[in-house]
C-alpha cells in the first residue's frame, strides 16, 4: 500500500457560520491540495470534511496518516465514539441523536478501505503544514459565493 500523509483543517467564520476546510496530500514528492466550503455550517462538520476529501480523493487503498488539530475528530475514531454510535444506532452514550451523522456516514466506509491513522497536531503551534491548511480553510471560508451545506441542521 502506498503511504499517504495528509494535513488537515477546517474553520468557520462564526460558529455556525461561513466555513472552510483544506486538505493537503502528500504521497512521496508529489503534493495535491483540496479545499471547499460552505456558506452555513461549524467548524466540527469542516474538520470531518477536510478528512473525508483527502480519503475520497485516494484512488486506491493506501496507508494514510491525517494530521489534523480536531480532537473531536481523532477522538471519534480513536476511541471508539463512531464504532459506539453505529452500534447504538447512532445514538450517543447520553441517548441523544449524533451530531454530523451524515458525515459520520460517509467517513465510516472509508476508514474500513484504508489503513488510517489520525495523529492530533495542536493547532496555531506553528507546525509549517497545519499552518498552511489553517490558511487554506480559512480562505475557502471567505468566498463570497458558497454553496448550503446541506447535512447542517441548526
Amino acid at each position: 500500500m502506498k503511504l499517504v500523509h495528509a494535513f488537515t483543517d477546517g474553520s468557520c467564520l462564526g460558529n455556525p457560520g461561513p466555513g472552510g476546510w483544506a486538505a493537503i496530500l502528500r504521497f512521496g514528492a508529489a503534493e495535491k491540495v483540496l479545499t471547499g466550503g460552505f456558506s452555513l455550517t461549524t467548524n466540527n462538520r469542516m474538520e470531518i470534511m477536510a478528512a473525508l476529501a483527502a480519503l475520497e480523493a485516494l484512488r486506491e487503498p493506501c496507508r494514510i496518516t491525517v494530521f489534523t488539530d480536531s480532537q473531536y475528530l481523532c477522538n471519534a475514531v480513536q476511541k471508539k465514539w463512531l464504532a459506539s454510535w453505529q452500534k447504538n444506532g447512532w445514538k450517543t452514550a447520553a441517548k441523544k441523536p449524533v451530531k454530523n451523522r451524515d458525515l459520520w456516514e460517509r467517513l465510516a466506509p472509508l476508514l474500513l478501505r484504508h489503513a488510517v491513522t489520525f495523529h492530533w497536531l495542536e493547532g496555531h503551534a506553528g507546525h509549517p503544514q497545519n499552518e498552511r491548511a489553517d490558511l487554506l480553510a480559512r480562505e475557502a471560508a471567505s468566498h463570497s459565493s458558497l454553496p448550503g451545506d446541506p447535512g447542517f441542521e441548526e
